[in-house]
């Protein structure tokens, strides 16, 4: 009689097993931040852990290290049947940031008396990334659109998956698309579609990874935008003398005004003839739209 009693338990016992296999899952349609910085002054300072429930049911949902519950979320809450998202700031009851390491969401759902351990891990990380190698292509540009010096190339490598920031006299400029360990950044010398003037810029870089940790600014690193430039702007010469004059431009050819009369040259030392009479004059150099200008005062050619 004893060996019957305990054959009709096993076969009640696995026949309920196996009604519970069978029985769909209340969860489903996980969605877990699998990465975050509860640090960080950045959207990724809290994970969001996301479900659907199939019934509506009061829930139990906690955060577990292992089998060890590091912080309660809930206790008896109920939620309607459909979506269920909750935040989790990364800290445990007693409100300090939990040591950087993998944690669960865990769910119980009590009209089932079933508890259910998310597979997602969600991963505290704190530690921001290392800037490297900071390199600029060059520190003189000229944005006129003329293929040459137009642009500068910031190259970088990171100790971990990150994106790049560009900041150029303290605005951002450019933001890498995806995170990586070495990326080039390209400023085009523009703002809204449109060169800027010429002049000294500062440019600096940052970089964050997936948890939303972030590099401080390097270093300023001193840009300069140069269309035309002259050595000097105030030129005083005899009347009917050669005088030189330094003239910087990336283009292949500038042209010269003067007194009435014009003409071009190469980027380099000019050396232009004065007017034969006395007075003011203003000379003009122009490149690619743009243009440099230097007073000359003539004066009484030497007896």
């Amino acid at each position: 009689m004893l060996v019957v009693l305990l054959l009709a338990a096993t076969a009640a016992a696995f026949a309920l097993t196996q009604g519970l296999k069978l029985q769909k899952s209340p969860i489903l349609g996980t969605n877990v931040q699998p990465v975050f910085s509860p640090v960080c002054e950045c959207d990724k300072r809290r994970a969001t852990i996301a479900f659907r429930l199939r019934k509506a049911d009061r829930l139990d949902i906690s955060i577990v290290d292992g089998e060890r519950v590091v912080r309660t979320l809930e206790t008896g809450r109920s939620y309607p049947k459909g979506r269920v998202a909750i935040e989790w700031d990364g800290r445990d009851d007693a409100g300090r940031v939990l040591p950087e390491g993998d944690y669960q969401p865990r769910i119980r759902v009590r009209s089932r008396h079933q508890t259910i351990t998310l597979p997602n891990s969600i991963r505290i990380d704190v530690t921001p990334p290392v800037l490297q190698d900071v390199s600029l292509s060059r520190r003189v540009l000229s944005p006129d659109g003329d293929g040459r010096g137009d642009t500068i190339t910031v190259r970088y490598r990171l100790n971990e998956k990150g994106r790049g920031l560009l900041f150029v006299s303290g605005r951002r400029r450019a933001l890498t698309r995806f995170p990586r360990t070495k990326e080039a950044i390209v400023w085009n010398g523009k703002t809204r579609g449109r060169p800027v003037r010429g002049g000294r810029y500062e440019v600096q870089l940052a970089a964050f990874d997936p948890a939303g940790n972030r590099t401080a600014r390097t270093a300023v690193i001193p840009v300069t935008v140069r269309y035309v430039a002259l050595g000097r702007n105030r030129i005083r010469v005899a009347g009917g003398a050669l005088f030189p004059l330094r003239v910087s431009s990336d283009a292949g050819r500038v042209r010269w005004t003067l007194g009435g009369r014009s003409g071009f040259s190469r980027p380099g030392t000019l050396r232009l003839r004065a007017p034969n009479q006395k007075g003011r004059f203003t000379l003009t150099i122009s490149a690619n739209g743009h243009t440099a200008r230097a007073a000359v005062f003539v004066r009484e050619p030497a007896r």
